[in-house]
Parts: structure tokens; C-alpha cells; sequence
């Protein structure tokens, strides 16, 4: 039976002083995976660096953004496997096997960073906040929302690729997407090395507020409720309080309680007629198509760990 596949998509913006040494040591561990960089409107010859180093590069006229970088690589990549990585230095290519294990008993396999991988402590807190948040929608255990690093079948990335943003919050997406519907995700833990150059593009007010209103976008999509029904439910506990507050000061039910209430109401309703929408496209849903499995030879490569 013939192996599948596996393709690797790294998006870089001014990363020329890594992507070369990342490049050729992916194309070393794994001669037969495909290598793809998106240059994302580099200034410093980040596209001539990946293009020497072996890898196939699909340029940007200008810098639009880490996701539409990663919508380019699934759109042109050809691997029956598609890993994510990106191309500062931060990701060991020698994890690339780790996540393959996994695959394809699960549709897709992260890298999870450890809380003093973060970049700051902000961002930790950030993060610990997102995951719970996320876990919460997902109702599963979400142990980094925001890693790039990652396995995934092409078949089931492509699903949610009209989904995924023009930013840096393509991982929330995705993660939220899979999970939602139905899909299994693995997250391994693994080490993330300093980046070897500059520092984050990620800003943690503008980012953050976007992260939160994808987790929302993407929640109110595949499971409505968990949205509409916590809402809902403050209006009822507003309402309740008020008419009491109102009794008990004035002896009468205000208008004011009667207002909150409907609300209540209107957005429960709200929640059923979207959860009964939802329920109606996943029934017309086309599943992805099987992965063939890897056999250890697929992703086998010397112990360099070692030398």
C-alpha cells in the first residue's frame, strides 16, 4: 500500500537569518516530505534563503498575515499530511516525528508548549485564560490554543480553511473547528527554543481582544448554545434581581423586570433556532476522506538528539 504523503508549510516574514538553517534541516531529517515557505512580503531575502535551502516558496506580494500565509501552503500543498511549523527557530523539525505518531489515529496532533515556553508572563496568564475559555466551548481539555506547531490531515484542514483568519489566530480557529466538529485532537508536550532572531509580531491587547472574538465567532458557529444559553441566563438572574429589588422598595413589578425577562426569553429562543441551524449543515456535511497509516519507516530519521 503506498504511504501517504506529508507536507511541510512554514510561514516566514523576515525570518532570513532561520528559515535557511530550518529548511535544510527538515529536508536532511525527511528527504521525502515536501517543504513549503510562504514568504509573506519579506524585506531581507527571507524567499531567496528558503529557496536555497531546497524548499518550494510561494511568495506574497506584500505581508498580509500568518493565517492567509497558512491558507496558501494548504491551497498548494500536495502531502495526504500537512504540518505547521514556523520558520524562527522556535520549533525543533526533529519534533516533526513526534506528531506523526499520532496521526492518523487522530485528525490532528499540537505541540504543546510548557507555561515557561511563553514569551512573558502576560502572555502565560493571557494564554491559561484562552485555553479555559476555549476548553469550555470545545468541552475538551485545550492545553495550548495558540501553537503553530502542528500535525493535521490535509482532508480535514482544508474543511475550515474559509474559516481561518488573515492573522495570527489561524491556530484558534482551526483547533475550535476540529474539535467542534467531532474531529480528535492530541496534544503532546515539547520544547520551544528562544527565537533566533527579533522578537514576537504578536500584540497582546490588539491580539488578545481577537482571539477572544474568534473563540466566540467560532463557538456561536458549531455550538450556539454555549453562548446563547450563559447570556440568557445572566438576563433571567438580572431580571430576577431587579423585580425582587423592586418589591421589596417599591411593592410592584417594574417594567424594567419585564424588559429582562423577554430578553431572557428572546435570546434562549435565539440559541434554539441557531442550535437547530447548526445541527441542520452538519447533517448535509461531507466527512473527510481516510488517511492512510504511517508506518514508522514514513517519518523515520537518525537520532540526532544524540550525535
Amino acid at each position: 500500500m503506498e504511504e501517504p504523503t506529508v507536507s511541510v508549510v512554514i510561514p516566514a516574514y523576515n525570518e532570513a537569518e532561520s528559515i535557511g538553517e530550518i529548511v535544510s534541516r527538515i529536508r536532511s531529517l525527511y528527504p521525502d516530505f515536501e517543504v513549503i515557505v510562504i514568504d509573506d512580503g519579506s524585506t531581507d531575502g527571507t524567499a531567496q534563503k528558503a529557496d536555497s535551502a531546497g524548499a518550494t516558496v510561494y511568495p506574497h506580494p506584500y505581508n498580509i498575515g500568518n493565517g492567509a500565509a497558512i491558507k496558501t501552503g494548504i491551497k498548494n500543498a500536495g502531502g495526504d499530511i500537512l504540518v505547521f511549523m514556523d520558520g524562527d527557530g522556535q520549533h525543533d523539525p526533529e519534533d516533526i516525528a513526534v506528531l506523526l505518531r499520532f496521526l492518523p489515529k487522530y485528525d490532528m496532533a499540537v505541540g504543546a508548549r510548557s507555561i515557561r515556553d511563553q514569551a512573558s508572563l502576560q502572555r502565560a496568564l493571557g494564554n491559561m485564560v484562552y485555553n479555559r475559555f476555549a476548553s469550555y466551548v470545545a468541552k475538551f481539555p485545550i492545553e495550548d490554543l495558540t501553537s503553530g506547531f502542528r500535525a493535521v490531515k490535509a482532508s480535514v484542514a482544508r474543511q475550515f480553511i474559509h474559516l481561518l483568519p488573515n492573522t495570527y489566530s489561524y491556530p484558534t480557529t482551526l483547533t475550535l473547528g476540529v474539535l467542534r466538529s467531532g474531529l480528535s485532537v492530541k496534544y503532546e508536550r515539547i520544547e520551544i527554543h528562544k527565537r533566533n532572531q527579533g522578537h514576537s509580531k504578536v500584540s497582546i491587547v490588539r491580539d488578545g481582544v481577537r482571539f477572544f472574538m474568534i473563540i466566540t465567532r467560532i463557538c456561536t458557529l458549531f455550538s450556539p448554545l454555549r453562548v446563547f444559553l450563559p447570556v440568557s441566563f445572566l438576563m433571567f438572574v438580572l431580571g430576577l434581581a431587579r423585580y425582587i429589588h423592586s418589591f421589596v422598595t417599591q411593592g410592584r413589578f417594574t417594567n424594567m423586570s419585564a424588559l429582562l425577562f423577554v430578553t431572557c426569553v428572546v435570546i434562549f429562543m435565539m440559541g434554539l433556532v441557531s442550535e437547530q441551524i447548526t445541527q441542520m449543515r452538519y447533517e448535509r456535511r461531507a466527512w473527510p476522506r481516510k488517511v492512510r497509516k504511517l508506518s514508522s519507516e514514513a517519518y523515520r530519521q537518525p537520532d540526532a538528539r544524540d550525535q
